[in-house]
C-alpha cells in the first residue's frame, strides 16, 4: 500500500524511457521540415543566382541600390553601374535579386 517513489519509477522499464524521447524526436522533425530545410533550399537558390550573374544584368543589392552589372570579377566582387559613369564594387553575396537578365550573345 505504501510504495516508495524509487520502486514506482523502476516499474516503468525501458519502454517508458523510449516514450519520453518520442516528443523530443517529433519536435526536431517538425523544426527540420519547417525551418532548416526551407532555409537550405533558399541558400542554394541564392548561390545559383549569384553564380549566374553576368554583364548587363540589372540587380538589387542588399542596401537597396539598383544598378546594372558592368563587370564580374573572379574574387567574388561585381562592379555595378548605378548611374552613367558611376560604378561601385559590391560583393556577390550582397546581391539580393536579379531584376532582368540579359540574353547570352549568340
Amino acid at each position: 500500500m505504501f510504495v516508495t517513489p524509487a520502486y514506482a519509477q523502476a516499474a516503468g522499464g525501458a519502454a517508458s524511457a523510449f516514450t519520453s524521447f518520442v516528443p523530443l524526436i517529433l519536435i526536431f522533425a517538425i523544426m527540420y521540415f519547417l525551418l532548416i530545410r526551407p532555409q537550405q533550399k533558399k541558400l542554394k537558390e541564392h548561390k545559383l543566382m549569384v553564380e549566374a550573374l553576368r554583364r548587363g544584368d540589372q540587380v538589387v543589392t542588399g542596401g537597396g541600390i539598383i544598378g546594372k552589372v558592368a563587370k564580374v570579377h573572379e574574387d567574388g566582387v561585381v562592379e555595378v553601374e548605378i548611374a552613367e559613369g558611376v560604378k561601385v564594387r559590391v560583393m556577390k553575396a550582397t546581391i539580393v535579386q536579379v531584376m532582368s537578365k540579359t540574353e547570352p550573345a549568340a
